[in-house]
């Protein structure tokens, strides 16, 4: 394929002028918070004036419930990569039979299936109307816990258990705590 000299000239400097506006419109336009902001000397300069003008606000520690999920979702994470690395090494080894191998493989896919069935779930549930949702799924047993900002009721169970069972296959029996919100 023969191109011209003018149309490869033409498309690199296109590129390069693409490539200078970006970079011209995220300097006039930064992001809303920059993460290094805080340890900027007008942050310091913020609170020394509000010090002086006898303003201290009391320091309250924030801790958000919703990260122990975060945290119970990397622990699974982690847990569940664990077992796809030993069952990987298992069927990289030449000492298992191709049947062995094949089942080993099928137990992998099981793990990631399980994985995004969590996720989906989870994603659906909080479609329903609650904010955060935690889903595990062990051998047959669903465990789902919801952080909820109102007063639970068997109700809301109810409605999530009966989801859970008609959308997963696996799902024989679930189980729903709420954790309330501090606020």
């Amino acid at each position: 394929m023969k191109t011209n000299k003018r149309t490869v000239w033409f498309l690199t400097l296109l590129s390069l002028v693409a490539v200078i506006s970006i970079y011209y419109v995220k300097k006039e336009a930064p992001m809303p918070f920059d993460g290094i902001a805080i340890f900027t000397k007008e942050t310091k300069d913020a609170t020394k004036l509000l010090e002086k003008d006898g303003k201290s606000e009391e320091v309250k520690p924030v801790f958000a419930e919703s990260y122990i999920f975060q945290d119970m979702r990397m622990e699974v994470r982690n847990e569940r990569s664990e077992m796809v690395e030993q069952l990987t090494t298992k069927m990289t080894s030449s000492d298992y039979s191709a049947e062995q191998k094949n089942e080993i493989f099928n137990e992998i896919a099981d793990l990631r299936k399980i994985s995004s069935t969590e996720a989906l779930m989870e994603m659906q549930i909080q479609a329903l109307g609650y904010p955060e949702v935690f889903v595990r799924a062990e051998d047959e047993r669903v465990n789902v816990t919801v952080l909820s900002t109102e007063s639970h009721s068997p109700k809301m169970a109810a409605e999530i258990t009966q989801y859970i069972m008609s959308s997963w296959d696996g799902a024989q029996t679930v189980k729903v705590d709420f954790a309330e919100t501090k606020e």
